[in-house]
């Protein structure tokens, strides 16, 4: 710009939002060297959509009031900002219970679950404050608030009791600048599903440091056989609670965006992905150097891989790769989702596929379990952003012929 402040030229760049927003999620996984055997089909354990492979079809009874809400020609105009009074009165009588009850001027329509979050956020924190997620936890929430200059700390969460919350972790992290914590019940990638005494206890260290929550109950009661799922502001007396959740995944229409946000000042069994848990961990137990950690709830299983047992591999996003190469079964490296030495399975495949992509690992772990070996693989970690710095270019050429550009990396 010249110094009368006329422009001379085109300066067109990119807003600070737009240069401080990233998916780690897509960083990791478009940096994979993803090449499949051409002579395996390619099974991707890899998508959070229930709809993908259409074994799972909605309820007709969605459809059917889908279609008399377009027949109707009433809804085709906009609609109040926070959502129809109609729909929003629907969504507080399914969102209460005999404890908790939902009023509908406390609801907020949102265009999907993750709109409901980008708001839940940006209404609570400020630049320069900070919220507290889970990890392993979803990525989106890092990229909702870093985009906004808001910092994101993150609270361990403890494979061996099911991944629940490390709460003595969780008070250390909260200072001044927290502004909210982000609880994600049930868990994507974990499928955890928290008793209602864990609940307590995490709404203790929010009550005694003052912190808002905002929870994240996108999979509520999609809970196994035995579970129950208990929304936390059922829990909650006084802590104060944004509840995040929608229609697109437990009734399997996530391409639809429909979401909301339940304001609280103070059901269900999904078989098919309970019965898959079943047969993924009971078929991946016994797979040498792995340990499967079976879940609760939502559509997902943690898998441990033990590094130090594959030398071959400097970490697991080499693992998932040279997989992909070899047996055409894509799974998400927990890197994703700020963890190391795990993989994320979708449990919602069919179960023929789901049989054979476990089947498929087995005998990968078998060709390259290697225990004795495993002082080699001290040192090995060093190498991994070299290992994975120059491969996009080859994802790039590849992933066409995984799943379609605009479902392989769906969280």
């Amino acid at each position: 710009m010249s110094p009368s402040g006329v422009r001379r030229q085109w300066e067109v760049v990119p807003s600070d939002i737009a240069q401080k927003t990233h998916n780690p999620l897509r960083n990791v996984v478009e940096n994979l060297r993803l090449e499949p055997n051409p002579e395996k089909s390619m099974i991707a354990l890899s998508i959070g959509d229930p709809t993908v492979f259409g074994n799972l079809k909605p309820p007709v009874e969605v459809i059917e009031a889908m279609q008399e809400s377009l027949l109707s020609i009433r809804y085709n105009g906009y609609a109040p900002s926070t959502g129809h009074q109609e729909a929003r009165e629907a969504v507080a009588r399914y969102s209460s219970s005999a404890a908790v009850t939902v009023h509908s001027q406390d609801v907020v329509l949102c265009s999907g679950c993750s709109c409901a979050l980008d708001l839940a956020i940006t209404v609570l924190a400020n630049p320069g404050q900070n919220i507290l997620v889970p990890r392993p936890g979803f990525p989106l929430y890092r990229t909702l608030a870093e985009s906004l200059g808001i910092h994101v700390k993150s609270y361990n969460l403890r494979p061996e009791r099911g991944w629940e919350v490390d709460t003595m972790h969780l008070e250390q992290q909260i200072d001044a600048s927290t502004a909210a914590l982000v609880v994600s019940n049930p868990s994507n990638p974990c499928g955890s599903v928290y008793s209602r005494q864990h609940l307590r206890d995490i709404l203790q260290v929010a009550r005694a440091k003052f912190v808002p929550v905002i929870a994240d109950e996108i999979y509520e009661h999609m809970v196994f056989p035995g579970q129950t799922f208990h929304p936390l502001a059922s829990v909650s007396d006084d802590v104060p609670i944004l509840a995040c959740s929608g229609i697109t995944k437990r009734f399997l229409v996530p391409g639809w965006r429909m979401g909301w946000i339940t304001i609280h000042d103070r059901h269900g069994i999904f078989e098919t992905a309970g019965c898959h848990a079943n047969i993924a961990y009971d078929m991946l137990k016994g797979a040498k150097g792995l340990t499967p950690l079976m879940p609760k709830g939502a559509m997902y299983m943690m898998v441990g891989i033990n590094m130090a047992e594959f030398p071959d591999f400097a970490s697991e996003l080499n693992f998932v790769e040279q997989m992909v190469t070899e047996e055409s079964v894509f799974c998400l490296p927990s890197k994703c989702f700020d963890y190391t030495n795990y993989m994320r399975l979708v449990l919602t495949v069919p179960e023929e596929q789901l049989r054979e992509a476990c089947h498929r690992i087995t005998a990968f772990c078998k060709r390259y379990h290697r225990p004795e070996d495993a002082d080699s693989h001290k040192g090995n970690t060093d190498v991994v952003e070299t290992c994975t710095s120059n491969c996009s270019a080859a994802l790039r050429e590849s992933r066409d012929l995984i799943v379609p550009k605009d479902a392989s990396i769906s969280p």
